[in-house]
């Protein structure tokens, strides 16, 4: 017995350092993947698209508060990949677990379900997780950067808005994704694949050719997220989001399509509204969607247990059962009517 103990608990430090070191490179490669598309406002570089704090707040939920260590070792290789480490390191290192620990706590106090089976678990991850949580990393990251002299107070609230939108865009994309992919049913069944292939196709034509289209036809998009929706829930409709955001952020980095001829505070602006509106529509139409199909499948299975149990009750009666004999009323004197 003693041994088991022993080796329990020399594998709980080793979980526990796996997990670091898994959150800490998921982090990490979410970092660079958004650095690869990044925008200068007012001389301070952002990202319309953060992927790492939709990780960060994805590996919360899953793995519990335990893995912050992790989350703050992901940011600090991302920090370094990009500029030297500086005492303004540990603010902005600060401000990026901030912010996921605070949708965490937030999402856990508000009873927020990982399957997003619920339209309150997708309202309280757009309202909770994704814009409120992120004031408090955007903040501590851009009142650091300004104290340490990075930018012209001035342009304080331009940068900050910057930060926030690219922050929130994360959790509101990438978060969802990573909790549908990470509770979904593998392999999945195969009775769909064709529709699955046409949806596929579908946007991968459609998309690229919206987003890069000098007639602005991003509004495009919106019937193959809503088909994404319906037929899929939220295992197609998060992945067609994520996809569009991508590739609208890829054509507003490039300047081109609807983003052509606007100045760097102007694709901010628009490819964050769009982003927004995409991630809304599909978050909250798919956890609609899911919401009243489990409530159909309750009362489906409600109606299953009542009929089995009538049938049951009446498997017991017998046929040709005589009534029970009516009970003689007696007249007031004691004789029988």
């Amino acid at each position: 017995m003693a041994a088991v103990v022993g080796i329990q608990e020399l594998r709980r430090p080793a979980v526990l350092a796996l997990r670091t070191l898994a959150v800490a490179t998921c982090y990490y490669a979410g970092g660079q993947l958004g650095l690869l598309r990044r925008l200068t406002v007012e001389g301070a570089v952002v990202t319309p698209l953060y992927p790492p704090t939709g990780v960060a707040v994805a590996c919360l939920l899953v793995f519990g508060l335990g893995c912050w260590p992790g989350i703050v070792l992901g940011a600090f290789f991302v920090i370094v990949s990009i500029t030297e480490p500086a005492p303004d390191t540990v603010g902005i290192l600060a401000g990026n677990t901030a912010g996921p620990v605070c949708a965490y706590l937030m999402l856990r106090r508000v009873g927020f379900r990982t399957d997003l089976g619920r339209l309150r678990d997708g309202i309280a991850l757009v309202f909770l997780g994704a814009l409120a949580a992120m004031l408090v990393s955007s903040t501590i990251a851009v009142v650091t950067l300004m104290l340490a002299g990075k930018f012209d107070p001035g342009s304080f609230w331009l940068i900050w808005f910057a930060w926030w939108a690219g922050d929130a865009m994360g959790v509101l994309i990438v978060t969802p994704f990573l909790l549908v992919l990470l509770g979904a049913r593998w392999p999945p069944p195969m009775a769909r694949w064709k529709e699955v292939l046409a949806l596929a196709v579908v946007a991968a034509v459609l998309v690229p050719a919206a987003t890069h289209s000098s007639m602005s036809a991003l509004f495009l998009v919106y019937p193959l997220l809503v088909w994404a929706a319906l037929r899929f829930r939220l295992a197609g409709s998060t992945s067609c989001a994520l996809f569009t955001s991508v590739m609208a952020t890829i054509a507003a980095t490039d300047r081109v399509g609807a983003f052509a001829r606007l100045s760097q505070v102007e694709v901010m602006l628009k490819l964050q509204l769009f982003n927004g509106a995409t991630a809304l529509t599909t978050l909250l139409l798919s956890a609609v969607i899911t919401e009243q199909r489990n409530t159909r499948l309750s009362v489906e299975e409600a109606c299953q247990e009542l009929a089995e149990a009538l049938e049951h009750l009446t498997a017991h009666d017998t046929p040709g059962a005589r009534a029970p004999a009516k009970t003689e009323r007696l007249r007031p004197g004691g004789d029988e009517r």
